[in-house]
């Protein structure tokens, strides 16, 4: 695992501001039964709009590129806990305060369980298949420890050191695809396509929070060839971001 190091210096982890709320009270003196009734009111209104204000700001930040609508498709919140504190399974919706990535699923897929051994072996974080074929599938590892990223070619071979399955693929593969880009906020991704002979993966693999997140999406070929577009977009909306304990 050494190997992914690199004295590249560390990424900065982007940090959001908490949205502006502006409150307007209209004051009416009126000295009769209405007067009690009306400032009540106005408590009630002020006290829901603090209580939103909290909830904003203790809300982790989603990228902006997934935060739209998306027809059949939902964001996944991903906490990247260590296998100690490993809490069971299930409850995406308690996860949003404490997301360290986050990921579009389409409505029909399901969540494979993944449990507390296989978290602390290999790393595996969250998993979602397409029922209807199982290897149709995306799913998250992360690793801790690791500040930056090595070279582009070296994470890759990496990462098939410690999956068989991907070994096989690269070995078999008609053409893999290497890029790098960033996101807005100057974080840098790591992005592999891998034609195999049988099968069709993407990678997209980061730096951040001293932790490498490893996202991949994976299909046979006549399953990527039904579902590219939505494949592909699974692949580009995987995201990490900056949750409410860093600040």
């Amino acid at each position: 695992m050494a190997n992914f190091l690199s004295p590249a210096p560390l990424l900065s982890i982007p940090t959001t501001s908490t949205p502006k709320i502006q409150f307007k009270t209209q004051v009416t003196c009126q000295f009769n039964s209405n007067a009690k009734s009306s400032f009540t009111n106005t408590t009630s209104l002020l006290t829901a709009a603090a209580a939103s204000l909290l909830l904003i700001s203790t809300t982790p930040a989603i990228p902006a590129a997934i935060a739209v609508d998306q027809s059949n498709l939902h964001i996944y919140y991903g906490t990247a806990a260590s296998a100690a504190n490993y809490g069971g399974y299930g409850g995406n919706s308690s996860k949003k305060t404490s997301a360290e990535y986050v990921y579009l699923v389409p409505d029909s897929w399901k969540e494979r369980l993944v449990s507390k051994v296989e978290k602390g072996t290999n790393g595996t974080d969250s998993e979602f298949f397409n029922p209807k074929k199982r290897t149709e599938r995306e799913y998250l590892t992360f690793l801790s420890g690791f500040r930056s990223l090595a070279p582009l070619d070296a994470v890759l071979n990496n990462l098939a050191l410690s999956d068989v399955g991907l070994q096989d693929q690269i070995a078999s593969a008609d053409g893999v695809k290497s890029t790098e880009r960033k996101d807005d906020n100057g974080q840098v991704y790591y992005e592999y396509e891998i034609q195999g002979a049988g099968s069709h993966s993407l990678i997209s693999v980061t730096c951040a929070k001293n932790k490498l997140y490893s996202h991949f999406v994976m299909a046979p070929n006549p399953d990527w060839n039904r579902d590219e577009a939505t494949l592909r977009q699974l692949h580009e909306s995987f995201r990490t971001v900056d949750g409410a304990a860093e600040g």
